[in-house]
């Protein structure tokens, strides 16, 4: 396959996850705002969200004040902003028409009439309305393109390159999900979140596992009250989970395997490894040492891998 198309069927795939995953954080947020808390909570939560997106320093040159409305116009329909929902499913659309003989008619539609389908919305304000209609929207049109994707594309390097792009994504965003509500929060050595209120906090976890459609699954897994320690473990350590980070670096290296070349080498070595790691890792060993740090070098571990399948097999980053 030439590099640049799989270019193209690569970074289709992770804007599309990136849509949803932004949909995802800001609902998270949208969701927690509702609990009774004070203000400057509320703000922190904002502005962590921002910071664990590496898009603080850009709100602020652009709004001054962190206010809920004004970050989610920034992560939803902000032109300049790269990573809006805006910009990711227009970058979708475009990466689709550019390769549109590398796939079916119908996932080309999928991605067009999503792109047609966003304008009318913003047009109708219905992100100001009903935000939390507003994500479920770009949910079902991500999961609208990834089942079209798995059942009318052929199994061939193009289907693997939008699955290769797919899973890194998701393993970046599920990371940078759970960073964005355990950051600066305080464990105990056994994992147990201190000074919480367990009213507050079952309704707080609640909304983070329903976020990423695991609300559900938790309760089949555990069967018992929830906690943070077992959601860390859930979205981390768990590969029967979805959108865990075990799931997603499992899928990374099995398509890797898939389209290996005779420059992949230590790509497929790093993915190996940082899969390996997850797999025989202990939640209550991540989280004495600080998940945190755990999840900042995951995602710089992540971030490493993306560069280096770029440099293998598609076009060449620009220094």
């Amino acid at each position: 396959m030439l590099s640049r198309t799989a270019d193209h069927l690569f970074w289709m795939a992770r804007y599309i996850e990136r849509a949803e995953n932004t949909a995802r954080m800001l609902d998270v947020n949208v969701q927690t705002s509702l609990l009774p808390q004070d203000a400057d909570n509320s703000e922190q939560g904002w502005r962590a969200m921002l910071s664990i997106c590496e898009l603080q320093h850009a709100y602020l040159q652009k709004h001054g004040e962190v206010e809920p409305e004004a970050v989610i116009d920034f992560m939803v329909k902000d032109p300049n902003n790269p990573s809006s929902i805006y910009c990711c499913l227009q970058a979708a659309r475009e990466n689709a028409r550019a390769v549109r003989g590398a796939l079916t008619t119908e996932v080309w539609e999928t991605h067009n009439m999503t792109w047609l389908e966003l304008r009318k919305l913003l047009a109708d304000n219905l992100c100001e309305r009903d935000p939390s209609e507003f994500f479920e929207w770009v949910k079902f049109r991500s999961h609208l393109s990834r089942g079209v994707t798995i059942g009318t594309m052929l199994k061939d390097d193009a289907f693997r390159f939008i699955r290769l792009g797919t899973f890194l994504e998701r393993a970046d965003n599920t990371a940078r999900l759970l960073d964005v509500k355990f950051h600066s929060m305080p464990f105990s050595p056994l994992g147990q979140l201190n000074n919480a209120d367990p009213h507050a906090d079952y309704y707080h976890w609640a909304a983070i596992l329903r976020s990423v459609s695991a609300f559900e699954t938790y309760r089949k897994v555990y069967r018992d009250v929830i906690t943070p320690d077992r959601v860390a473990e859930l979205l981390i350590l768990r590969d029967d989970m979805p959108r865990s980070l075990l799931a997603s670096l499992n899928e990374v290296c099995a398509n890797l395997a898939l389209v290996r070349n005779d420059y992949s080498d230590d790509t497929e070595r790093r993915a190996g490894k940082l899969r390996a790691e997850l797999l025989y890792s202990q939640i209550d060993d991540i989280l004495q040492t600080g998940l945190h740090a755990y999840l900042t070098n995951f995602l710089e571990r992540v971030n490493d891998l993306g560069n280096r399948i770029s440099q293998d097999f598609l076009v060449p980053l620009e220094t």
